[in-house]
């Protein structure tokens, strides 16, 4: 998720700125020096089976592991913390290529084994969820000869799916950055231009799927679905190619295994009937923030809750499985480095083009315990909302599940506050939506 144009996520934001217990199966590792092995290999772990998760009867109630593969700034405002002010190291792509591939490596081995552990994902598990969404990067299982990236995140995400299924939890591997960047986002790896669709980036981006499936082909009862591609911008890429890329997408992976689901990204389009036809088992994943654009940003606690109620209907009407992928309990964007590092909040005007609407005092940093009595009805009030909203259809993952220091965004932090529902169905504010 998110960075600067990072978080301009919802088609709204997008649109103004475009005018303004079973014994763990054996996991392969494909990379440009291992082959995998022929999809066709089967052993007592490959044994065909139906998506291990019944998205028909249950609903998804999930949350993202944001920042742990994939770098954010404002997620681990510590790890950029160096360049704050010379502001030349804004993403994972300069970061790895500022330090260099050994002290990059030593940095970020550390944190991938620290910053989410098994502990964690019991503790998911302990609050309810069936469900977390791992961001991958491209580089981390198709690596390219002149990239900067660092390798090793597979070790740590196989010890991952292994305590999900401890946990008893379902995992959505979620292909997060492509190469040339799907949307110019610091979440895509490379904060700037897009230069995906260009050159080889589509097959390389095929590539990745393959051998992410081939990967976990025999951990399907863990790895339920697999995102093609998180947030294309479709307002500056060619539809049409995006298209193309995911039913190539979808055959590569079902072809490793039927027996997952494939998620397909909405790419900020407001109308889903053209994703996915003809593919068995198909999600679409839309996110939904009310925060990137300065009116979004205006709106009021019940402007808000308004919204989010709004869209549940439509949610409710779409004829595939659905769920909003992306989501958070912040009504600002005052959250420090939110919009990229080194930059403002429209909140408080400090973006450009912005106007002031509020003070992001004791939201740009802290904890939940230190917001205020008001910020703390009004996030408990509108993530109920959407809750009620989401699960209208297929359900929902949270976005993110830990941060350093960002109060409206840590799943684990609204939990011990109390602003998130527990149980999950627990209301201080019954009937918001109807």
């Amino acid at each position: 998720m998110i960075g600067t144009p990072t978080l301009l996520r919802s088609a709204t934001a997008i649109l103004a700125l475009l005018s303004n217990v079973r014994a763990a199966p054996t996991l392969y590792a494909c990379t440009k020096d291992t082959q995998c092995p022929p999809t066709n290999q089967t052993n007592s772990e490959m044994t065909k089976r139906a998506v291990a998760f019944d998205y028909n009867g249950n609903k998804v109630r999930g949350v993202n592991l944001g920042g742990w593969f994939v770098l954010e700034p404002w997620i681990t405002p510590s790890i950029f913390g160096e360049w704050a002010s010379s502001q030349t190291v804004v993403d994972e792509y300069t970061y790895t290529k500022t330090l260099g591939k050994a002290e990059a490596a030593s940095r970020l081995q550390n944190h991938w084994n620290t910053f989410i552990t098994q502990d964690d994902f019991n503790a998911i598990a302990q609050a309810g969820l069936n469900h977390v969404r791992i961001p991958i990067g491209y580089w981390a299982v198709a690596p390219l000869g002149d990239d900067p990236y660092v390798q090793g995140q597979l070790d740590v995400l196989d010890k991952a799916i292994n305590w999900a299924r401890g946990a008893g939890l379902k995992v959505m591997l979620d292909l997060h950055g492509a190469p040339g960047s799907q949307n110019g986002f610091d979440n895509s790896g490379k904060y700037g231009t897009i230069g995906w669709q260009q050159g080889d980036t589509v097959s390389q981006t095929l590539t990745a799927l393959q051998n992410l499936a081939n990967r976990y082909k025999g951990a399907t009862d863990v790895v339920t679905a697999i995102e093609l591609l998180n947030e294309p911008l479709g307002p500056r890429l060619d539809m049409g190619g995006v298209q193309d890329f995911y039913s190539k997408g979808s055959q590569t992976v079902k072809s490793a295994s039927s027996d997952f689901a494939v998620a397909l990204h909405d790419a900020f389009q407001t109308d889903w009937s053209g994703f996915g036809n003809g593919v068995d088992n198909v999600m679409i994943d839309t996110h939904q923030y009310q925060i990137f654009s300065p009116d979004e940003v205006g709106r009021s606690p019940a402007q808000h809750v308004s919204h989010a109620c709004g869209l549940g209907p439509k949610l409710a009407s779409t004829n595939k499985w659905i769920v909003v992928g992306e989501w958070t309990g912040a009504q600002t964007d005052c959250a420090k480095w939110l919009n990229g590092l080194g930059k403002g909040a429209r909140y408080d005007g400090t973006f450009p083009d912005s106007r002031w609407t509020g003070d992001c005092a004791g939201k740009s940093t802290g904890t939940v315990a230190n917001l205020s009595p008001d910020d703390k009805n009004n996030i408990r009030s509108y993530i109920e909302a959407q809750l009620d909203a989401y699960e209208q259809h297929t359900g929902w993952f949270f976005w993110t599940w830990k941060t350093e220091s960002a109060p409206e965004w840590d799943m684990q932090d609204l939990l011990a506050g109390g602003l998130f529902p527990q149980p999950l169905n627990s209301r201080q504010h019954p009937g918001q939506c109807g």
